[in-house]
């Protein structure tokens, strides 16, 4: 492609990309580990790696490696045929976490809609429910959106599809109040990350279990976020021990190619019988070999290890900072997923940092998200943060 100015790029897209996007005024034109750089030649650290994609930082060798290497050999393959890099990320996700069996697909909504199948399935005719919760977040296709319990994601989408009860997040009550004899599932992330970072709790999991073991529903953990190392566990519901019917991943999964996985228990995946589901690019071959070069390289390289060590290291900074700067309320985060909660908007922090020279992110309006790779250093952690502080003092 031939080489185009910054302002070159603005008018590309200005005339031929939809913008359903609110975009920051930059283009990216190369990332090497925790690094980005625009057009202009500025350098800018990346502590929010896209949504938590890019958990090995941008252009990992071992991962550039392995998409080169199978691109040299087998682009793609219809799923009526086996491929070996399916196979063996499937048993990567499996012999790293409960032993489930693996669909894949394009994008965490896609898992999160193929779970959503696979409980209707899983359960007798009669049950069509789902149970979610406040501040979660899904996807964007009909049945996540109709899933995510944010109201400001249905805007110009109702009428949702029916189903979906949402109760607020660790209120074990509301939820043995409202599972009645149709309900088939209950939908929820170990930590909501668009929502804010917040955490479910030990004990509202575990009785999300007991629950749905009494009264024979599937318990779906939508990992899309937290899976694949980002909270120093391979997955997060390995914190508490309490273990899904069904898991979904994505983001990180691919390291920056599009996947997205559900993993399920031998006995439910039994329902995904041929004809009830189906993607046609899913688990294709250089989307599977870059899924086993994140994960094999997150083992090779002690990156969970990087991850606790560091993701403390961070917590204690920003805690330390808290302390001195009143426009903080909170900091929670676990691994290397932090939410820094403000007593004031965060875009405007956003864009300061933007002017720094680091990427980060606000969601839910006040929280500001860092999510750094796991390759991160403590020095590149260190500037991070003293550009926040800059920027929040200035703000």
């Amino acid at each position: 492609m031939d080489f185009l100015t910054t302002q070159q790029t603005f008018e590309l897209y200005d005339k031929f990309v939809i913008a359903n996007y609110t975009r920051q005024p930059l283009v990216i034109v190369r990332g090497q580990g925790s690094y980005v750089w625009d057009a202009d030649g500025k350098r800018y650290l990346d502590l929010f790696s896209g949504w938590a994609v890019t958990g090995l930082g941008h252009c990992h060798p071992k991962l550039v490696a392995a998409i080169k290497d199978q691109a040299d050999t087998l682009l793609f393959m219809a799923n009526h045929l086996y491929t070996q890099p399916q196979a063996r990320l499937a048993q990567l996700v499996s012999e790293n976490s409960f032993g489930g069996k693996c669909f894949f697909c394009n994008s965490g909504a896609e898992a999160n809609e193929a779970a959503l199948k696979l409980a209707r399935l899983a359960t007798p005719k009669e049950k069509y429910k789902t149970i979610t919760f406040e501040h979660s977040f899904h996807g964007r296709t009909f049945g996540a959106i109709s899933a995510t319990a944010q109201s400001k994601y249905h805007q110009g989408f109702q009428p949702l599809l029916a189903g979906f009860t949402y109760l607020p997040l660790n209120d074990l009550d509301a939820v043995l109040a409202a599972v009645d004899d149709e309900t088939c599932a209950i939908l929820v992330e170990p930590i909501q990350g668009e929502g804010g970072v917040n955490f479910a709790t030990p004990e509202f999991l575990t009785g999300l279990r007991e629950l749905c073991d009494d009264r024979g529903l599937i318990l779906i953990f939508d990992e899309v976020q937290t899976g694949v190392g980002r909270t120093g566990k391979m997955f997060a519901y390995q914190h508490t021990g309490v273990v899904p019917d069904v898991m979904t991943l994505a983001k990180h999964l691919g390291g920056g190619v599009a996947i997205g996985c559900l993993e399920a228990k031998p006995e439910v995946a039994a329902y995904l019988k041929p004809g009830t589901h189906a993607s046609t690019f899913g688990g294709n071959c250089i989307a599977a070999a870059a899924g086993c070069a994140v994960m094999e390289t997150i083992l090779a390289d002690h990156l969970l290890e990087n991850t606790n060590r560091l993701g403390a290291y961070a917590m204690t900074r920003l805690r330390e900072f808290q302390q001195r700067q009143p426009k903080i309320t909170a900091v929670r985060g676990v691994g290397l997923m932090i939410g820094v909660e403000l007593a004031m908007g965060g875009a405007e922090v956003v864009k300061k940092c933007l002017a720094k020279g680091l990427l980060t992110n606000c969601t839910h309006d006040t929280v500001l998200r860092l999510m750094p790779p796991l390759t991160i250093s403590q020095a590149e952690l260190d500037e991070g943060i003293a550009i926040l502080e800059s920027a929040l003092s200035e703000v």
